[in-house]
């Protein structure tokens, strides 16, 4: 209820988590460079406001990646728009990448996994990556 735009509660939580998340890189110094962290939020929240000036659980979210050879400072994945019509059922915003190539990417490119080695059962990765490491 009333989240807020830069002022309120969501707004006060993503403040805090981005600074616990510097803070963390900062106290890693040079050793981030081994580390990968991935952030995420088993749901997204809608794109119009609830009658109680909040929104609903939604259906997509956003990822964070920082650590080690990420290429960072830029979004990866295709923005789907907030039009009526481009959202997923009319009230949510679509999901454009799946969480599971994210996964992948990040565990044959910095983990070196082979890229044969399941990791979902029945789910196939792409046939690219997102280009997420250098």
């Amino acid at each position: 209820m009333g989240q807020g735009a830069d002022q309120g509660q969501l707004a006060n939580r993503l403040r805090d988590f981005g600074a616990a998340l510097a803070a963390f890189a900062r106290d890693l110094g040079d050793r981030l460079a081994d580390v990968v962290v991935l952030t995420m939020s088993e749901f997204g929240r809608t794109v119009a406001e609830n009658g109680n000036r909040g929104t609903d659980h939604g259906h997509a979210t956003a990822m964070l990646v920082l650590g080690g050879g990420v290429r960072g400072g830029r979004i990866y994945g295709r923005w789907p728009g907030l039009a009526p019509e481009q959202r997923f059922e009319a009230r949510d915003l679509a999901v454009t990448t799946d969480f599971r190539t994210l996964f992948h990417d990040i565990t044959t490119h910095h983990l070196t996994i082979p890229i044969a080695t399941p990791l979902f059962p029945g789910w196939t990765p792409p046939g690219r990556s997102l280009g997420l490491f250098a």
